[in-house]
């Protein structure tokens, strides 16, 4: 069986960082999903699904450090659903129902969120990579 599940949406709220007993770190995101279409009357109707998501290890410290509320991120991982196959059904302040889907993160991409361009990281992240300079040869 296979079970992949790849998702592009906007952090809910700042990721929460904690470290189990034996010290690996698990990073929680909340991730906002929106589908956008027209109704047959043509008026635009939007749906939100919320998912729940975990990282693991370095990449829940990075996640941790890097990101925060309305930042836009990509994830790919594994869904995890309830004892039936469902998501996590709960209900609103303002009454209407929704629903969360876990996912179990194998990758997290920073996206660059509006009036960001490049990887979408902080320019003083160890995983930029120095512009060349004047004296190195490019060689494309």
């Amino acid at each position: 069986m296979y079970n992949r599940v790849t998702l592009v949406g906007n952090l809910g709220r700042d990721p929460e960082l904690r470290y189990t007993a034996n010290g690996s770190a698990v990073c929680n995101l909340s991730v906002a999903t929106n589908e956008v279409w027209k109704d047959n009357t043509g008026e635009q109707r939007k749906r939100t699904t919320w998912w729940r998501v975990a990282v693991w290890g370095k990449q829940a410290e990075s996640c941790s450090e890097y990101l925060n509320k309305g930042r836009p991120v990509l994830v790919e991982g594994r869904m995890r659903a309830d004892e039936n196959g469902n998501p996590r059904v709960f209900e609103r302040g303002d009454g209407s129902w929704g629903s969360s889907f876990e996912v179990t993160a194998q990758t997290v991409r920073f996206l660059p969120g509006r009036g960001e361009s490049g990887s979408g990281m902080d320019s003083e992240t160890e995983f930029d990579v120095p512009p060349p300079s004047d004296e190195e040869e490019i060689p494309f």
